[in-house]
């Protein structure tokens, strides 16, 4: 396995900087034969009554601070996840680093926050005097591939409709393309529904990092996999249904929680060629970049052919990356 296995040209224009609306009005690519080019609005049209549709409900924050230093200096903190229930202490990374030394102050609103150590990998951990009111105070952190600074129309159209819990600094982007209309008509067609949740970070969109992929060292991820969903899985498979993962961040909570017996905790699960699927059948995903976990993702569900869908969307001019099109593919069996 060559890390040039999962690269591809993507040109710039191809990276969509802003949402299409409505959202359900997206292309979709449904692999087959022969390849289809439809709406995400027809989704309701080519899943089957009895099929389980899985959907992330992690919620992103306005993780991105633009604050100052003691020094009166200017500095940006991303927070990345909290640490603690009261989210008193965050894992983070700042700018500029060489400035934001352990026992260095920070102050964004009415909260001083104080680093307190740095990892190997030169994130910080900050300690807040009372955490800050990140809704007044933060601004989304959008995917470096968006050259442009977050907008207030972000703040909504960069969440899910149904998005819950609060905690992930990116956003589950296949979810993004769903409207409550959408999911009316999945209800009168007879697909059911359920959550996890997988907080999404700042590593899920990190290229691959060794010149063979499969040393690449993976991040850990928060999931939950509530029981009634995981016996909707079961329940579906035996009735000969399917499940339904929408975007790579379900599939990860999902197999994370059958391959580790586990329905929460933290995963660094690595899906590549010959991963032993046991619970998605179905992936609705949208383009993901070159040399990415998430290609080698679509790999081992899709097969290689999924060179052939990626230039077909290419040069049919498809919309890539988080604000994207989409694709639906089903689980190949190589």
């Amino acid at each position: 396995m060559q890390l040039s296995d999962f690269d591809y040209v993507l040109p710039g224009e191809r990276i969509a900087q802003t949402p299409i609306e409505p959202r359900d009005s997206a292309r979709l690519l449904v692999a087959g034969n022969p390849v289809r080019h439809l709406h995400v609005s027809d989704l309701a049209d080519l899943l089957l009554p009895g099929d389980l549709l899985v959907v992330n409900e992690t919620r992103v924050i306005p993780a991105r601070l633009k604050l100052r230093r003691a020094t009166g200096g200017a500095a940006e903190v991303l927070l990345l996840e909290a640490t603690n229930g009261a989210r008193t202490e965050w894992e983070a990374l700042v700018r500029p680093g060489k400035k934001l030394k352990p026992g260095r102050t920070i102050k964004v609103g009415s909260s001083t926050g104080t680093v307190i150590e740095t990892n190997d990998k030169g994130e910080r951990l900050i300690r807040w005097d009372n955490p800050p009111d990140l809704d007044k105070v933060g601004q989304l952190a959008l995917p470096h591939y968006m050259e442009r600074e977050p907008e207030k129309a972000d703040r909504e159209r960069y969440q899910t409709v149904y998005a819950k819990e609060d905690g992930a600094i990116a956003a589950p982007t296949a979810g993004l393309h769903f409207t409550p209309e959408l999911f009316d008509r999945l209800d009168a067609r007879g697909v059911n529904r359920a959550t996890v949740e997988l907080v999404v970070g700042l590593d899920t969109f990190q290229p691959i990092s060794t010149d063979n992929p499969l040393d690449h060292p993976m991040h850990t991820e928060r999931y939950r996999v509530p029981p009634e969903t995981m016996q909707q899985c079961i329940d579906t498979h035996a009735a000969g249904s399917r499940v339904v993962a929408v975007g790579t961040t379900a599939v990860r909570a999902l197999e994370s929680a059958a391959k580790l017996g586990e329905l929460s905790g933290r995963t660094n699960i690595f899906i590549h060629e010959g991963f032993d699927w046991q619970v998605v059948d179905v992936l609705l995903t949208n383009f993901h970049l070159p040399k990415t976990t998430l290609l080698m993702m679509i790999d081992a569900f899709a097969g290689p052919g999924w060179r052939e869908l990626y230039a077909e969307a290419i040069q049919r001019e498809y919309r890539f990356l988080s604000f994207g099109d989409a694709m639906l593919l089903e689980r190949s069996s190589r």
